[in-house]
C-alpha cells in the first residue's frame, strides 16, 4: 500500500474518478463484446463531446469562485449562429467570422461579469437572465431555421490530423508524433519535479527515484496505447482536431489555475472572499475575468459544434450548461466553492461521455440514459458531501481501507485556504 501511494504521489483520493472511468470502459467493453474500446468509437467519443469538456474547463473556475453560469449553452448557440450569419449574409471570410464569434463571446462575458462584479447580482441570476436573452436571440436572428457554416469550420469541428511520412509505422504519423511528444514531455516534467523536490527535501535519502520511474512507465504505457488506438483507425482518420484543441486548453488552464497568481487568487476568493479581499486580492476583477473566460470558452465550444454539425441551428446549446455542471461536480468540485480542478472536471466529463456511449452501444434509450446519468451525478455528489461532513475517506479510501490507515480528510474550508496559500 505504501508503494502504491508513492507511485500515485501520496494521495489516492484524487484518482477516484480516474479509476471509475477505467472501470466503466472495461465494463462496457465486456458488455458490448469489444465495441467500446475501438478507434472509431474513441474518435467519435472525443470529437462529439469536446464542446462539453471545453465548457467544463470554464465552468469549474466559475464554481470555484462560488457561482454558476447557466447561460453557456445559449451563449454557445448564439455565437455559432452569429458566425454562420456573418459568413452567409455579410460575406465575412471564415477566419473573420471565427474571430468575430470569439469577440462576441468576450463581450457577453464582460456583460455577465459587470452585473456580478460591479452590482453584486449573483451569478445564478445574471446568467439565468443571459440564458433567456441569448436563447431568444438565437431564435430571433435565425428565424428558426438552420444556417450553413463555411467548409473551413468543418475542419475545426470534425477534422483529423493530416497523413504524412512513411507507411511502415502502420499508423497516422501525426498522431504518433503527438503521442511521442506527450510521453517525452511527461517524463521530463516528472524528472524535473523529482530533482526539485529532492533539492528542497531536508532528508535527501527519503527522496526515491523508483516511484517516479514506475509512474513514468505506467503513464507512458497508457499514452502509448491511446496513441495506437487513435492512430490505427481507418485511413483518413486519426486524433480529432477538436480533441487537439481540448488537450491544448487543458494544459493551458491547468497551468493557469495551479501555477499562477491568478489561479491562486481564484481559489482564495472561492475559499473565503472576505479573507481574500483583506489580503489584497481584487475580488471584483477575479469575478469579471472568470465570467469573461467562461463566455469565451462557450463561444469556442459553439463554433466547434457548428463546425461538426456543418450548420448552426436555433436549438444548438440546449441543456449544455447542465452537462458541464454535472461534469464539474462529478470531477470533485465542491458545491460551496473553493475546490475543483480542471483535470478533474475533464475526467468527470469523460465519465459522462463514456456512460452515454456505452449505454447507446447497449441499446439503452435516451430516456433511461438520462435517468442513469442523473443518478450517477446525485450519488457522486452526495457521497462526496457526506464523506466531507463525516471526515471519512472517499470511495477510493474505502476500497483501500483494509490495506492500511488512511490520512484524515480535511474540511472544505481548510483545504481551500491551504490551496490558495
Amino acid at each position: 500500500m505504501k508503494a502504491l501511494k508513492k507511485v500515485l504521489d501520496g494521495d489516492l483520493r484524487q484518482f477516484t474518478m480516474v479509476f471509475a472511468l477505467i472501470a466503466l470502459l472495461i465494463t462496457f467493453n465486456i458488455a458490448t463484446d469489444g465495441r467500446m474500446i475501438t478507434s472509431s468509437n474513441f474518435q467519435n467519443l472525443l470529437a462529439g463531446n469536446a464542446y462539453v469538456l471545453i465548457l467544463a474547463i470554464g465552468m469549474v473556475m466559475v464554481i470555484v469562485i462560488g457561482h454558476i453560469d447557466l447561460s453557456v449553452g445559449s451563449v454557445a448557440g448564439f455565437v455559432g449562429m452569429f458566425a454562420a450569419i456573418s459568413s452567409r449574409d455579410f460575406g465575412f471570410p471564415w477566419w473573420l467570422a471565427l474571430l468575430a464569434g470569439l469577440a462576441v463571446g468576450v463581450l457577453i462575458g464582460l456583460w455577465h461579469g459587470f452585473w456580478l462584479s460591479r452590482l453584486g447580482i449573483p451569478g445564478f441570476i445574471t446568467t439565468l437572465a443571459g440564458m433567456m436573452i441569448f436563447r431568444g436571440l438565437v431564435i430571433w436572428i435565425s428565424g428558426s431555421i438552420s444556417v450553413p457554416v463555411p467548409d473551413e469550420f468543418r475542419f475545426l469541428g470534425s477534422g483529423y490530423l493530416p497523413e504524412w511520412g512513411p507507411a511502415f509505422t502502420q499508423m497516422n504519423n501525426s498522431t504518433l508524433l503527438l503521442g511521442i511528444i506527450a510521453i517525452v514531455f511527461y517524463a521530463v516534467s516528472q524528472y524535473r519535479n523529482f530533482v526539485k523536490s529532492k533539492a528542497l527535501a531536508e532528508d535527501k535519502e527519503s527522496a526515491h527515484l523508483w516511484p517516479v520511474l514506475v509512474r513514468i512507465v505506467l503513464v507512458s504505457s497508457v499514452i502509448g496505447y491511446v496513441t495506437w488506438l487513435f492512430g490505427s483507425g481507418r485511413p483518413g482518420t486519426s486524433f480529432p482536431v477538436p480533441g487537439l484543441i481540448l488537450v491544448a486548453l487543458v494544459i493551458v488552464y491547468h497551468v493557469l489555475t495551479e501555477h499562477t497568481q491568478f489561479g491562486r487568487h481564484i481559489y482564495a476568493v472561492g475559499g473565503n472572499r472576505e479573507a481574500a479581499a483583506l489580503s489584497g486580492v481584487n475580488t471584483k476583477r477575479i469575478y469579471l475575468l472568470v465570467m469573461l473566460n467562461m463566455s469565451f470558452l462557450a463561444a469556442l465550444a459553439g463554433l466547434l459544434f457548428v463546425g461538426r454539425a456543418t450548420s448552426a441551428g436555433p436549438s444548438d446549446g440546449t441543456m449544455w450548461e447542465l452537462d458541464a455542471i454535472a461534469a464539474v461536480f462529478i470531477g470533485g468540485a465542491a458545491v460551496s466553492g473553493g475546490i475543483g480542478t480542471v483535470i478533474g472536471s475533464v475526467v468527470g466529463g469523460l465519465v459522462m461521455a463514456v456512460l452515454n456511449s456505452g449505454l447507446m452501444l447497449l441499446g439503452v434509450g435516451a430516456d433511461r440514459t438520462q435517468v442513469i446519468k442523473g443518478l450517477v451525478l446525485l450519488v457522486a455528489v452526495a457521497f462526496d458531501v457526506y464523506n466531507k461532513q463525516q471526515g471519512k475517506p472517499s470511495i477510493t479510501g474505502h476500497l483501500f481501507a483494509k490495506f492500511g490507515p488512511q490520512p484524515p480528510v480535511k474540511d472544505e474550508q481548510t483545504t481551500s485556504v491551504e490551496k490558495a496559500a
